[in-house]
């Protein structure tokens, strides 16, 4: 996972690629999770009470938090940095290796998360999906960008992981905050 983030944020600055730097944001986000999840469990390891739903409301904000960053950093750098990506092969296999590993994370975690009825792990689930998915997209954007040089591809592949970042983080937080109620 921490080869992900730096990979994917170094080849997003070398390529001038916001599709990559969301996606390491996104995995910033996913380890962080992963990190409060494991304190989590650490702590309580019966699953989910009041802590574990507060952990899972805290996961989902975690999520959250990356809305505006993609979609502002994204919007300034189109219409005011006038940034053009450039094609990224470092990327490419980033978003490959991504795709392989992050399904079987995800089911791994969604299986434990159902077994022990541990809600933050189940959003951590979540996040994990979301990466993949994002992984796919961006894979399908570079790929693109690769082979016909057009650099609004990466615009378009960020457009469509800002969506899956905002529509997984709006159910995960209201998933967590039903649950708190």
């Amino acid at each position: 996972m921490c080869v992900e983030v730096a990979g994917a944020l170094v080849a997003g600055v070398i390529a001038g690629s916001f599709a990559l730097l969301a996606f390491g944001s996104d995995s910033i986000v996913e380890l962080a999770s992963a990190f409060v999840v494991l304190r989590h469990l650490r702590i309580d390891d019966s699953g989910s009470g009041v802590q574990g739903e507060k952990t899972a409301l805290f996961t989902s904000l975690l999520l959250m938090t990356l809305v505006p960053v993609i979609g502002i950093g994204s919007t300034y750098s189109f219409f005011v940095l006038k940034n053009r990506p450039e094609t990224s092969v470092l990327g490419i296999i980033i978003a490959l290796g991504a795709v392989i590993i992050m399904p079987f994370l995800w089911i791994q975690k969604k299986k434990i998360g159902a077994e022990t009825g541990c809600l933050p792990l189940s959003i951590d689930a979540v996040e994990s999906a979301t990466c993949f998915f994002m992984s796919i997209v961006l894979l399908g954007g570079l790929l693109l960008e690769f082979v016909f040089r057009v650099g609004w591809f990466d615009y378009g592949a960020t457009l469509v992981i800002l969506g899956f970042v905002a529509y997984e983080a709006k159910e995960a937080f209201e998933e967590s905050r039903d649950r708190l109620r």
